[in-house]
């Protein structure tokens, strides 16, 4: 059971209601860390740079590669809700996040998030030169930037507990319809 209480709309301020409308006209749907994060407004737009870092990596980094890169970390910070969102992204087009054969470039940027997560002074000085043949110097600031919102998404529900949002379930590590 999560440690903070998601809103209540009805009795939230104008504030509150008002970030709450525009999330779900930006993004169709609320989640339950979202619902938790909108106590403070300032607090949830920061955490909402996620896809304003993810639109400056586009197309540099396709929707597949940034998932995996994004699983990677969620994987390697233990966080289960940012994992199964990132599955779902998978399975709903098509991958099997258990059996992906992965690109170079998916990879390296698996690669990159796992050693960012493991430890963040010590990123292997090979896999810099890689990825700084691969990108440019905006992409890499951008894809650390991007991570570093990534990681502190899953520090956030995982500190929380945010609860588990229900319709994430058929997507979770072992769900039955997870491969289908």
């Amino acid at each position: 059971m999560s440690h903070l209480p998601q809103i209540d709309y009805d009795t939230a301020s104008e504030e509150v209601r008002a970030a709450h409308d525009e999330e779900v006209r930006l993004r169709g749907r609320m989640t339950n860390m979202k619902r938790t994060l909108l106590h403070s407004p300032a607090a949830h737009r920061i955490y909402a740079e996620w896809f304003t870092l993810r639109a400056e990596l586009d197309p540099d980094v396709s929707d597949r590669a940034i998932w995996i890169f994004s699983h990677a970390i969620s994987k390697a910070a233990k966080s289960k809700i940012a994992i199964t969102f990132f599955r779902r992204a998978l399975i709903n087009k098509g991958f099997n996040p258990d059996a992906l054969e992965l690109s170079d470039e998916e990879a390296l940027l698996d690669a990159f998030g796992k050693a960012i997560v493991a430890d963040s002074n010590a990123v292997p000085a090979e896999l810099w030169a890689k990825l700084k043949q691969r990108y440019e110097t905006k992409v890499l600031v951008d894809l650390v930037a991007f991570a570093g919102i990534m990681l502190a998404t899953a520090v956030f529900n995982n500190v929380v507990e945010v609860d588990f949002d229900p319709e994430l379930e058929a997507f979770a590590e072992g769900a039955s319809s997870s491969t289908s």
